[in-house]
């Protein structure tokens, strides 16, 4: 099968499957090439409808769910982007062809280099990938964002990521426990509101250092 094969088949089998139709999210997932953004021993697995292991326990998200992050966040030409977990990359990828500038956090010294290659190879501009713990004071750089992209999960809701939203700003953000996890769709109206919608169900591991609720014991 070839790779412009498989690449098709991805877009029409599992993204529009999983109502993703905005034609500009379509393109660009045709575009940005997703096999250079796979370790080398899953090369074969590039385009199939799984999760991708990239070590530390942590994966690439599944095309499907790639493209729901996407067109839901809608980011346009000249919005700063915040992305909380880079892994592969891929996601850091898409985002940067849609607006040219974002800034990617990754906890993992590897994972973070390995995505510096990967953007270089594919050459894609306007992705900085900075290693680094998203919960710890000041390491999301400051300021506002008009796009946010959690690409783990949030056991409870955090509200420090919302509150870097600049108004208008859109954040995707997965909450809760497995097996079912709920993908939000987060909006600033306001300078002390917030609008929340739920987008899907899905299930996807947990960032590194998130809080977790304390158990009961009896």
């Amino acid at each position: 099968m070839s790779t412009e094969f498989a690449r098709e088949q991805m877009i029409h089998q599992q993204i529009r499957a999983w109502d993703v139709l905005a034609p500009r999210v379509l393109e660009l997932l045709g575009q940005v090439p997703r096999e250079l953004f796979v370790p080398r021993e899953y090369a074969g697995v590039a385009f199939a409808d799984m999760e991708v292991p990239l070590g530390h326990g942590e994966r690439m998200l599944a095309p499907k769910l790639v493209g729901r992050i996407l067109q839901a966040v809608e980011a346009a030409p000249g919005e700063r982007v915040l992305e909380i977990g880079t892994g592969s990359g891929y996601l850091t990828a898409c985002l940067a062809t849609q607006t040219g500038t974002v800034r990617s956090l990754e906890i993992h010294a590897d994972l973070a280099a390995r995505a510096r290659a990967n953007l270089e190879a594919a050459g894609i501009q306007g992705g900085e990938v900075i290693h680094a713990d998203a919960f710890a004071p000041g390491a999301t750089g400051g300021g506002t964002f008009d796009v946010i992209v959690l690409t783990g999960s949030l056991p409870e809701p955090d509200e420090r990521f919302q509150r870097q939203l600049a108004l208008g700003g859109r954040m995707f953000v997965i909450v809760g426990e497995p097996p079912v996890m709920d993908a939000r769709l987060v909006r600033r109206v306001s300078e002390s509101e917030w609008s929340t919608e739920s987008l899907l169900e899905t299930s996807v591991r947990p960032l590194t250092g998130a809080h977790r609720p304390e158990s009961f014991s009896f």
